[in-house]
């Protein structure tokens, strides 16, 4: 693996991995935390490059045994375990297992906790619907499970435009990819999307990214955001860039844009164009049959369950049918019963003489048989109505047993949400002060010893008093961390007059659009600026506001960036590395005009 130094000279130096050169002919490396923990937008028209430069930068990761998990729209990543032992997972017999969004929780184990890469190869999906699943469910747990493994790992995303377009509604799987862009690297996890329509991609996740890939663009449209993002040269620039070859922005690049050729990827082209010619399919790595079959059990799993529920379901449409073919035969009863019973009535004619109605010698024996009839009828009904009651009851119970059935998808969803917001509630404990901490192990022990004693409402009483304390514990040592943040902002008269000017509610309000623009935390942004108040109007480089604040040299760049956009800070350039210092005559003017509009 390859180092990068740092602009200075100096001999700190982080991994890289070289994917290409610059128009010198000098290696291009990207440094492997960054790409594996931060946000890539990588575009350019079919053909152009984009999705071997995805590979590219798979078979580096892959090479220096880091995992990452794919989300293969087209089913062109697969050709990496020709060298590589990788899982694919997908809908068709192409792949090693056929996943469904059951597996979701397996997948993201494998891959955090067993370091097992994975292709997710949703290209072969009938219903677009089971492939969104997929996708939304493995991402959900990858981003909840980082809360605990809080190590680098990369998604990588194809055709991120499907997912978080410009127009119209994220949906649920662009809403999950939103949050793991907006907060994944405070867990470690690096989201990289690809994308041949750069217009059809929410500009905030291109804007935000730290590093933009733009391979050859030629649809005016996708040309007009190469101009908003960079500039009208490269703009103009970009339709002629060759195969393989892309403007590249990064903020680890002390140049604003570099000129790359990406290398050819090693492994078999998966998603080459179809030629006359037959193309023979290489030798693909085998995946540990012990991974398969752990798989293979969720999927039998989830197999007996569906089956169980299908046969009660058909077991629930018997017993319908035979609901109603019981009704009819009541009811056809009922109706010649009451049929014989109208003929009897009109035989027996009560009031009137055998004489008189002329009937038959053998009448007497005839309604002795019809009224048989009618309670052999009325005995068949009631036959009739018990069986029906008792259909509907096993009717019932089918259907109570087929929710039961089918509720267990959503409590074990349910489940996996209370353990997700456990596992952050935990990991807020572990971060939080010393004094929190030790009263919510208090509050814990003191909670076990409470058992069955009668002076339980004390013993909350008193827990929640000291839950106030350890409240107002914390607020008084983040007082007395900003009064001592304040005493070593700055020392004489232009460092206090520095500290007032960025204090003051108009520049406020451009810092804070810094803040939100900058996926770092907001006491980086705090802390760089109180460097900066202090140094005198001096401007300063990144390596040397560094050493004076507790963030790296990404984060403190990225911050500088963000001021620099919102017009905080002014950029000047050495020849070598940009310096930064406060923009005060821009400041000046701002709290002018704010304070013209207060008047």
């Amino acid at each position: 693996m390859s180092t990068t130094t740092k602009p200075d000279g100096g001999n700190t130096s982080v991994p890289s991995v070289q994917v290409g050169e610059t128009t010198d002919s000098d290696p291009y490396e990207l440094p492997v935390e960054d790409i594996l923990t931060g946000r890539l937008f990588a575009t350019g028209k079919s053909g152009a490059g984009k999705s071997n430069t995805g590979s590219v930068i798979a078979e580096e990761l892959l090479e220096r045994g880091h995992p990452l998990l794919i989300v293969d729209v087209d089913g062109e990543y697969w050709g990496l375990k020709e060298t590589y032992e990788v899982l694919h997972v997908g809908a068709t017999e192409e792949c090693d297992l056929q996943v469904t969004s059951d597996h979701a929780g397996k997948l993201a184990e494998l891959a955090l906790e067993q370091h097992v890469p994975i292709v997710l190869d949703v290209s072969g999906y009938v219903d677009s619907d089971d492939a969104d699943a997929l996708v939304r469910e493995t991402a959900r747990e990858l981003f909840a499970r980082e809360q605990q493994a809080m190590q680098p790992f990369l998604l990588l995303v194809e055709e991120i435009h499907e997912y978080i377009p410009q127009q119209g509604s994220a949906g649920d799987v662009g809403e999950v990819l939103t949050r793991i862009a907006k907060r994944g690297r405070k867990r470690g996890l690096g989201i990289a999307g690809f994308s041949q329509r750069p217009a059809d991609v929410d500009k905030a996740f291109i804007t935000q990214a730290d590093c933009l890939v733009w391979h050859r663009l030629t649809w005016g449209n996708d040309v007009d955001v190469v101009q908003d993002v960079i500039d009208a040269e490269h703009a103009d620039a970009v339709s002629s860039l060759g195969d393989g070859e892309a403007f590249v922005q990064a903020d680890w690049d002390e140049a604003d844009v570099q000129r790359v050729q990406f290398r050819r990827k090693r492994t078999f082209d998966a998603g080459a164009t179809p030629g006359l010619d037959d193309i023979d399919r290489p030798e693909l790595k085998s995946i540990d049959e012990g991974l398969v079959d752990e798989l293979e059990e969720i999927s039998d799993a989830a197999d007996r369950r569906r089956g169980e529920i299908d046969r009660l379901e058909q077991r629930l449409d018997e017993k319908d049918e035979r609901i109603e073919e019981l009704k009819r035969e009541r009811d056809q009863a009922q109706d010649v019963g009451n049929a014989a019973k109208q003929l009897a009535d009109a035989l027996s004619n009560d009031g009137s003489t055998d004489a008189d109605v002329g009937v038959p010698d053998d009448f007497e024996e005839q309604l002795e048989e019809k009224n048989q009839i009618i309670a052999e009828l009325r005995e068949r009904v009631d036959g009739l109505e018990g069986q029906l009651v008792d259909v509907q009851e096993e009717r019932d119970e089918l259907a109570t047993e087929v929710e039961r059935l089918r509720g267990i998808e959503d409590r074990v969803d349910e489940a996996e949400q209370i353990e997700e917001q456990l596992n952050e509630i935990e990991a807020w404990f572990a971060s939080a002060p010393g004094p929190l901490r030790a009263t919510a192990e208090s509050a814990e022990e003191l909670f076990e010893n409470i058992g069955d004693r009668e002076d339980v409402d004390d013993e909350v009483a008193e827990l929640q008093a000291r839950l106030q304390n350890a409240q107002e514990t914390i607020e008084q040592l983040q007082l007395e961390n900003e009064r001592l943040e304040e005493k070593a902002g700055g020392s004489g008269a232009a460092s206090d007059d520095l500290s007032a000017l960025v204090q003051h509610d108009a520049v406020q309000a451009a810092v804070d659009v810094a803040k939100e623009n900058c996926d770092r935390s907001g006491d980086h942004v705090d802390r760089v600026l109180a460097v900066l108040a202090s140094s005198d109007g001096g401007a300063l480089g990144v390596d040397e506001i560094e050493p004076l604040t507790e963030a790296s040299e990404t984060t403190v760049r990225q911050v500088c960036k963000a001021l620099f956009e919102a017009g905080v800070l002014r950029r000047e350039t050495d020849g070598r590395a940009h310096l930064y210092t406060l923009d005060e005559d821009f400041l000046e003017r701002r709290i002018e005009v704010h304070e013209q509009q207060a008047a």
